[in-house]
């Protein structure tokens, strides 16, 4: 247990950089990933700190040979970009594309990258969000974000039917509404306290397989 091993890919800040912060402080060596700028992240004795730019093929293969030898036993891929609460029909396809390859494609082309590190009953994590659930999206306003999010929980459904076998636990997280730059400064929750209750879901569904979306309670989120 002592020496459990993460890889957080987007911890430069928000909740990526809560979350790894959380893991070191229960004993988690972490590889921590940032784009450009590191925040508040600080390398440590259980931290280290890898550049990647998600979205960059050649630098998730890059990233991929530098961690060769690594045993992981959680993969937690945090990244969601937010463009503002247009209709459908005013989001220009640049902006459009943008949002659907950082929320969607991108974070599934890590896991895909990166999934053979993971550990035999290691557990594979992306950062959901209840906006992605098709049941509940019962209000207007921030269309691209929620397709972006069902988008991914659905790419997530066909990774786990694919690697039906694998026997890691594969988890979408809901955070809930959280003060961060993508939640703003009006949410109701502090990351600290969300991410200590997401990192007691990932701890308690260890070694469970197959997939599940859940939120920050460890409940099951309506898909």
């Amino acid at each position: 247990m002592a020496d459990r091993c993460a890889l957080v890919v987007g911890a430069s800040r928000g909740l990526g950089l809560v979350l790894a912060n959380e893991l070191v402080r229960r004993g988690w060596r972490v590889i921590a990933t940032v784009r450009q700028e590191r925040g508040e992240l600080r390398a440590g004795e259980r931290m280290s700190i890898e550049s990647l730019e998600m979205n960059d093929v050649g630098e998730v293969g890059a990233l991929r040979e530098r961690l060769a030898g690594c045993s992981l036993d959680l993969l937690f891929v945090n990244a969601a970009i937010d463009r503002g609460d247009l209709p459908i029909d005013q989001v220009p396809t640049d902006m459009f594309t943008e949002v659907m390859v950082t929320n969607a494609l991108g974070p599934l082309r890590v896991l895909e990258a990166l999934r053979d590190l993971v550990v035999p009953g290691g557990t594979v994590a992306v950062m959901s969000s209840e906006q992605g659930s098709v049941s509940l999206n019962t209000e207007g306003g921030y269309e691209l974000y929620k397709a972006s999010k069902a988008a991914l929980n659905q790419l997530m459904r066909s990774y786990a039917t694919r690697h039906a076998g694998d026997g890691h636990t594969k988890l979408l997280i809901d955070p809930g509404h959280n003060r961060t730059r993508l939640g703003g400064p009006d949410a109701p929750l502090e990351p600290e306290e969300s991410m200590t209750a997401v990192v007691d879901v990932l701890e308690k569904q260890a070694g469970s397989p197959g997939l599940r979306f859940l939120d920050r309670h460890g409940e099951t989120v309506p898909w």
